[in-house]
């Protein structure tokens, strides 16, 4: 071979690779010019088709608002329904089945004192209740229910347009779907979450059930007064006969206690419960269901009762002892029940007074509405519950559902974690402005006061103490485990605020955490039953066989400090109000910012007691302090609470027992009473009841009206 040619002769394989590449990016170059032109020539086709749509002048401004309307509303719909995901969690199981039990409720001493449940053999189907009571119940609550989905639009726009007439709230716009979805899966908690929640469950339950398996649900499962619920029950608690034999004047007043039951109940008050029969029977005409001539003889022949003694019924502490009974269920299976409960209701018609009359008292000039409270005897007793001022104007348990942050009573976690960590009640720290991050705390009218001890510092609810102490000593982490450990049940927030209680818990939550301390360190054991039994007597469940026994959730050590520093609280700090004469008190205030929520939880060594007021809406009150109205609540409460008991130490105080105050020891001076004296000395003699302090109260109220004007007099006088 001539090598000269070998090295003229170009490569063959290099060239076809250059061509091959060529040829692809020449594909590639046409194909995307190609698509490009033909986007070009098609968005041109598409914009000649559109342009005879085109509008010009004021049409187009009402195309745009519609098209930003439709986006918006589509935009909001996501969010609402976003929202309102976590509402459809309570229809998973068998949601029908939870009132599928007969329970009969006892006192701590034996004595009935409610039921829950729905008992079937008494529920009667629609088809064979009265005509004319099914028509009273649609003419009062939904007129167009037949025709609605879920959510009435024209009956809520009435609604609306009738409150803007009338400047007020006077008519609802809720439909007996929205009010059965509420009553099923929701509680009355005020706000626009619950609300939003109510309306997608209203189109669920319409999408699932019929028209009539929902009127079914909602007449057997309202709230009806005198402790009853579903009209069937209603109907033999207020007339003694059975809903199919009641007339056309009992249908009227049973219908009209689905708005109000408490205000209406013909067994507390007769004459409102007529007046409002009668506007149902008006309500019967008025929506064409009846003719006048077919209701004057019941308006002329109101309904009568059956003459009862009047039973208060702790309607609150019994819906959550329900819940605990179908928490415990699946250790049963019989559905007919008579749980022994741990409520005394000598001191749960003194907590429910205490918190009425302080209200009524004090509750306009703070502008609280409403207001909670928990009483746990020492061993984890449940003994009262106060869940809000009106059961029958709304179900919504304050004392165990609504979530409020704590303030400063939130603080007795962070000092515990402290005590734990080898720190003192005489131990420094200094009170100065604090910086975490992005984050400065402030104290109360933001004065500092230097060095001084941790006692010091939760007596007067400083800030900056805990906040330095979380900071600086040992996180957050160890603040939310101490919640945890002493029972608060609500997730605590990760958050370098929590330590001043930003946090939301309940009032179940707190008094569960303070009873830790006057249990020595041991855990509450909080519970409402004591026993479970069937109808034929076998006992089910027993609380002192069936549950782990107390464990140590807070060392002797650390408890004996805290309870050392708690019980300065009420003698140099902000709960002077809460003092008891002759009984140690420890505890703490809690005030939230803007005034929002006011807590006082205290115990001794018998009880501890948890008080809350604000408002249901997350209004501000008028200034009102953890120190003033809970405070001043609390012990009117555990004033009643301790007469004629045997008083028990609080777990490390010296003197667990103080001596009583000056003016009790001149009044000794008097002839002694011979039933005091024999008394053991630990053992506080019972005084005025709380009804009759009340009446006292109210006759010193009128007594200063009175003398108000004749002073004016004499001042002008002068």
């Amino acid at each position: 071979m001539d090598p000269s040619n070998t090295e003229n002769q170009p490569p063959e394989r290099p060239r076809r690779k250059r061509h091959l590449l060529l040829r692809i990016d020449s594909f590639i170059d046409s194909s995307v010019w190609n698509a490009g032109f033909r986007a070009a020539e098609l968005w041109e086709d598409v914009t000649i088709f559109f342009r005879r749509f085109r509008v010009r002048g004021w049409k187009r401004i009402v195309f745009e608002l519609a098209g930003e309307g439709m986006t918006l509303g589509v935009a909001g719909f996501v969010v609402l329904l976003a929202l309102a995901m976590p509402a459809f969690d309570a229809t998973q199981g068998d949601w029908r089945n939870r009132g599928n039990f007969a329970v009969t409720f006892l006192d701590r001493y034996g004595n009935v004192i409610g039921h829950r449940g729905i008992i079937h053999e008494n529920s009667v189907p629609v088809d064979e209740l009265p005509d004319y009571f099914v028509k009273a119940v649609l003419a009062t609550e939904d007129r167009r229910f037949f025709d609605h989905f879920g959510i009435d639009i024209f009956g809520l726009f009435r609604a609306v347009t009738v409150n803007a007439q009338a400047g007020g709230v006077v008519q609802g716009g809720s439909t007996l779907t929205q009010q059965l979805a509420k009553n099923v899966f929701l509680t009355n908690e005020r706000s626009i979450e619950r609300k939003i929640k109510e309306a997608f469950l209203a189109i669920w339950l319409e999408a699932n059930l019929s028209k009539k398996e929902i009127l079914s649900l909602y007449l057997d499962r309202t709230y009806m007064g005198g402790g009853t619920f579903g009209a069937a029950a209603a109907a033999q608690y207020y007339f003694g006969k059975s809903i199919t034999d009641v007339n056309l004047a009992e249908a009227a007043m049973l219908a009209g206690l689905f708005k109000a039951p408490t205000k209406y109940a013909p067994s507390v008050n007769l004459p409102a419960a007529r007046a409002r029969a009668n506007d149902v029977l008006s309500n019967l005409v008025q929506s064409g269901f009846m003719t006048e001539g077919q209701v004057i003889a019941a308006r002329r022949n109101p309904a009568n009762v059956v003459d009862r003694a009047q039973v208060e019924s702790p309607d609150f502490f019994l819906d959550w002892a329900f819940d605990e009974v179908q928490r415990l269920s699946p250790r049963f299976t019989q559905r007919s029940l008579v749980v022994h409960t741990t409520i005394d209701m000598s001191l749960q018609k003194a907590a429910e007074d205490s918190i009425e009359s302080s209200l009524l008292e004090y509750g306009e000039h703070y502008n609280a509405k409403q207001g909670a409270s928990i009483i746990i005897e020492n061993g984890g007793a449940v003994r009262a519950m106060v869940g809000g001022r009106d059961y029958g104007e709304s179900q919504f348990n304050r004392a165990t559902k609504a979530l409020r942050q704590p303030g400063s009573s939130f603080k007795i976690y962070t000092y515990s974690v402290a005590m734990e960590n080898g720190m003192t009640p005489t131990s420094t720290i200094v009170d100065a402005p604090i910086t975490w991050g992005n984050w400065s705390p402030h104290n109360y009218e933001n004065r500092y006061e230097g060095k001084i001890t941790l006692t010091t510092a939760i007596a007067k609810s400083i800030n900056t103490v805990p906040v330095r102490l979380a900071k600086e000593k040992f996180g957050i982490q160890p603040i939310r485990d101490m919640a945890k450990a002493l029972g608060v049940e609500t997730p605590i927030r990760n958050d370098k605020t929590i330590p001043i209680g930003t946090s939301e818990v309940t009032v179940l939550d707190q008094a569960t955490a303070y009873s830790v301390f006057p249990a020595g360190g041991m855990q509450s054991r909080r519970h409402g039953i004591t026993e479970i039994a069937g109808y034929d007597g076998k006992v089910l469940y027993d609380f002192d066989h069936d549950e782990p026994p107390a464990k140590r959730v807070l060392s002797e050590q650390a408890t004996a400090y805290m309870n050392q520093m708690l019980t300065q609280i009420p003698v140099i700090g902000t709960g002077r109000n809460a003092a008891l004469d002759g009984v140690l008190v420890g505890g703490k205030t809690g005030t939230t910012q803007a005034y929002r929520d006011a807590w006082f939880i205290g115990f001794t060594g018998n009880y501890t007691c948890a008080v809350w007021f604000g408002n249901d809406d997350y209004t501000s009150t008028n200034n009102m302090t953890g120190g003033t109205l809970p405070a001043m609540t609390f012990k009117k409460i555990m004033e009643y609470a301790h007469q004629g008991i045997v008083l028990k130490p609080i777990p490390g105080i010296e003197n667990p027992f103080p001596a009583q105050k000056p003016q009790a020891v001149a009044a000794k001076k008097q002839p002694p009473n011979p039933d005091a004296s024999a008394l053991p000395p630990l053992i506080r003699p019972r005084s005025l009841s709380a009804d009759s302090t009340k009446i006292l109260h109210d006759i010193g109220a009128k007594l200063r009206e009175a003398a108000a004007p004749v002073a004016q007099k004499v001042a002008s006088a002068e």
